[in-house]
């Protein structure tokens, strides 16, 4: 069986990924997509990345690995997941679109925690961008759009590990609704890693 774990971004729900799971289902995939609150961040990506491990204990097998696929925040939550939770022993490949690795310039729009934590240079991306080769070891892939106006600059979704592959698609939520997106997500899930 594979089974792919698909975190959405912030403000969104599951529902996000609902064109994806029906793409994802067709070539032979398991979805699941945990529902992350508040979805916000009004309380810190930690603490979201604990409700995805408490997601991944309660749905997936010990024994099985799985791959995992982060939208915008949820790259960031699935980032502290897999370096800071346990998350590397159990995952085969990661992917995240349009995350904001090295921060983004909007999230100083958003007045709470989460919103601090996503802001370039703060002490949440420095932390994990210190040991940031650790992605090696799942076959990490970032994808981006260079026409994305919520991570600003776009590039920061680029990290210095891993594969980035720029998609050519005009917004950041089509980073998640685009089939061409969607093509690039499941072609990568199905090579083998490195």
């Amino acid at each position: 069986m594979r089974n792919v774990v698909l975190v959405h971004g912030i403000f969104d729900t599951p529902a996000i990924f609902r064109s994806m799971e029906r793409f994802l289902h067709k070539s032979g995939w398991t979805t699941f997509t945990p529902h992350l609150t508040p979805n916000s961040g009004h309380q810190g990506l930690e603490k979201l990345a604990g409700q995805l491990k408490d997601f991944v204990h309660k749905h997936i097998e010990p024994d099985q690995q799985f791959d995992l696929v982060g939208y915008s925040m949820g790259g960031l939550v699935s980032r502290y997941y897999l370096q800071r939770l346990g998350g590397l022993r159990r995952v085969r490949r990661f992917i995240t679109l349009a995350a904001p690795h090295n921060g983004s310039y909007m999230a100083y729009l958003i007045p709470n925690r989460g919103g601090e934590q996503m802001r370039p240079g703060s002490a949440f991306i420095e932390d994990l961008n210190r040991d940031a080769a650790m992605l090696e070891q799942v076959g990490f892939v970032s994808l981006w759009t260079p026409w994305d106006l919520t991570i600003v600059p776009a590039r920061s979704s680029v990290l210095p590990v891993g594969k980035a592959l720029q998609v050519a698609v005009a917004a950041h939520p089509l980073m998640v609704l685009s089939r061409r997106s969607q093509q690039e997500v499941v072609r990568l899930l199905g090579e083998p890693c490195e």
